[in-house]
């Protein structure tokens, strides 16, 4: 029997807002909305606008070997970081393909995993075989916590009229605890998934409508769903775990090889990353743009040098630009900038042209 779908615990909230609700990840989440898709991404783009995510996962790292336990799982390099830092980094099996992207949060006495909603119980179960060779303990706290995102360039003004801790003084990937709205130890990590300035807040979830309430209060806040989320983060090349990456690729492949730290020693998938890398890379993931008006969808077929080349992995219709942009995996021949792809769109091939990421190249985080 599939798992029971979840509610975050804003769901009335969203639903009292008129929000289109969809299954994502196992929540019932709101895609848009009233105001729509395009809206929504604009008040990003220009002032600010709040995201329920509380539907990713948190693991809870405690004990001596926290940084080494983390730094094993790991690409990146934790112990890199200083407490009240942050690091994006990917969670590879042995075979150096990736089981999720994630973000670290490093405190004085424990190390904060954060990950994909619909990954955290094969993201659980895979990082939980490595405990026992460490002095550590791992908890899934997901179901405790709620996470909003408010992301923007007015998202500083209007966050610190609700906390008394001065967010000038948190750096882009820092975090520090704080009171927001009257809600006491939350994490307030200056993150984000849109290319534009903002925080993203982690506290219990029974507080979760006392926030969303005190920051939509002014009016200010655009509430923004799943929609205008993958519309920003595209823009901004993020990759989204499910079509950029998946199972079957690797860091290397997907253009992250800039959070495989190999001089920190060994971490899981580390023997099958260098091999892939002595033996050269078989495809790439880049960026491309279309010049006809047409909307590259999540897999349609791709063509590199006449000959298919997987399927499209993200696309869309810039709200930003107003051009097509998107994403897929070709060879390492036509994955050069300005190199010439095909994409199928309802049995036509169109012409489509490698594109250096970020597409959107102002956005206020840059």
């Amino acid at each position: 029997m599939p798992d029971a779908i979840k509610r975050t615990p804003l769901y009335n909230v969203h639903t009292a807002l008129g929000a289109k609700i969809v299954p994502f990840a196992g929540f019932e989440m709101p895609v848009q909305y009233p105001t729509g898709i395009t809206a929504e991404h604009k008040a990003v783009r220009e002032k600010a606008g709040l995201f329920d995510v509380s539907h990713m996962g948190e693991f809870l790292v405690r004990g001596p070997q926290a940084v080494e336990f983390v730094n094993h799982v790991t690409t990146n390099d934790v112990a890199s970081l200083k407490p009240g830092q942050a690091q994006y980094s990917t969670i590879l099996r042995e075979d150096g393909t990736i089981v999720d992207d994630c973000l670290v949060y490093r405190a004085e006495d424990r190390v904060l995993m954060v990950v994909n909603g619909s990954n955290v119980d094969k993201d659980f179960a895979h990082v939980s075989r490595f405990v026992k060779d460490f002095d550590v303990t791992l908890d899934d706290i997901s179901d405790k916590v709620a996470l909003l995102a408010l992301q923007g360039p007015q998202a500083q003004r209007i966050l610190q009229q609700h906390t008394d801790t001065d967010l000038k003084q948190i750096k882009y990937y820092e975090f520090t605890m704080g009171t927001v709205a009257g809600v006491e130890k939350v994490y307030i990590s200056r993150t984000g998934y849109t290319g534009e300035d903002g925080f993203e807040l982690y506290f219990p979830g029974e507080h979760a409508e006392q926030l969303w309430n005190a920051l939509t209060a002014s009016g200010e806040v655009t509430p923004a769903g799943l929609g205008a989320r993958d519309s920003l983060r595209l823009e901004m090349g993020m990759a989204l775990y499910g079509n950029d990456l998946d199972d079957t690729t690797t860091p290397l492949e997907a253009s992250l090889g800039w959070l495989v730290k190999m001089k920190k020693g060994d971490f899981v998938g580390r023997s099958a990353l260098e091999k892939q890398k002595a033996e050269g890379l078989k495809r790439k993931l880049v960026g491309f743009t279309t010049a006809e008006r047409s909307f590259p969808r999540h897999g349609y077929p791709v063509f590199a040098k006449g000959k298919p080349s997987g399927e499209v992995r993200s696309g869309t219709l810039s709200p930003t630009l107003g051009i097509p942009i998107g994403t897929a995996y070709v060879p390492p021949d036509s994955a050069a900038e300005g190199s010439e792809i095909e994409i199928e769109i309802r049995g036509k091939r169109i012409p489509a042209t490698v594109q250096k990421l970020p597409f959107y190249k102002n956005g206020s985080r840059l």
